[in-house]
């Protein structure tokens, strides 16, 4: 009986430190509407003239959305939508979503976006970055 509950014991501490998943989101062709089980909210962001997806992660608390015109993430805690534009001529690389932080790479800068405050945050590629 003791070796059976040391067994198990790892399991939840791991699962204990888990953020279990509270965001969805539905994708319309003119707006994309999160979906805050945490809150019990639903909120929506309007996509502008021309603009459309071209890429999007959801992961268990926050999520990101890739236009052609912006970088639009979702972090469940903050709430609401905050944008950042993108550059002339910048090309995302990559879209990593893990808890409640989320990372684009770009073909010019490497951006952060923090789902607790709903911040992003920016540094520019240096030329050691770039594969």
């Amino acid at each position: 009986m003791l070796s059976l509950l040391l067994c198990l014991l790892p399991v939840a501490v791991v699962q204990a430190d888990e953020v279990e998943r509270v965001l969805f989101l539905v994708i319309e062709s003119s707006e994309v509407i999160a979906s805050n089980t945490r809150s019990g909210t639903f909120e929506s962001v309007k996509l502008k003239a021309k603009e459309h997806i071209e890429a999007h992660e959801t992961g268990n608390a926050v999520a990101v959305i890739v236009t052609n015109q912006r970088f639009v993430a979702y972090g469940v805690i903050a709430g609401g939508w905050q944008s950042i534009r993108r550059e002339a001529g910048e090309k995302t690389e990559a879209i990593q979503v893990e808890d409640y932080s989320a990372t684009v790479l770009t073909s010019k800068r490497i951006l952060s976006f923090y789902g607790r405050t709903g911040a992003w945050n920016q540094v520019p590629r240096r030329l050691q970055f770039r594969r």
